[in-house]
């Protein structure tokens, strides 16, 4: 397939909310998303993120949203939000060439780590992280408080 990837652009963002949908939708957890497309504009006019989409003729069939943060152990890191390709566009390779695009990008950013999480039954995405050389840690908790 001929693809594009390129760094996401405010035009973008209904787009990638509906795939952020999507992949709730993946999750099992469909209602889960209640962030509205505002929340999304404001948030990367504001630059508390970045991205990456796919195209394949001018349509968007994959993307991956990540930020700068600091790991006090070992320094700046790239956190990986969310990172879907459309299920048509699945096992086509496409979802490889989007990490590479992401790791080139750490790179670029002197990261010295990336990190992300994967749910423990998402079978397919343990095993590409796993043929990536990915260390899957098991030990350490999620924890989180809505305000």
């Amino acid at each position: 397939m001929d693809t594009t990837i390129r760094d996401m652009q405010e035009k973008d963002l209904p787009q990638v909310l509906a795939l952020v949908k999507e992949l709730a939708v993946y999750e099992k957890e469909p209602d889960a998303v209640i962030a509205s497309i505002n929340t999304y504009e404001q948030a990367f006019e504001q630059g508390v993120f970045e991205g990456m989409v796919m195209l394949y003729k001018d349509k968007i069939i994959g993307m991956m949203i990540y930020y700068m943060t600091f790991s006090t152990w070992k320094g700046k890191m790239l956190y990986l939000e969310d990172f879907i390709i459309t299920e048509q566009h699945r096992n086509k390779g496409l979802g490889q060439q989007l990490f590479n695009s992401f790791l080139k990008k750490a790179r670029e950013k002197e990261a010295i780590l990336c990190k992300w999480q994967v749910l423990d039954w998402n079978t397919p995405a343990v095993q590409f992280y796993k043929k990536n050389a990915a260390i899957l840690e098991k030990e350490w908790w999620n924890g989180k408080i809505f305000i």
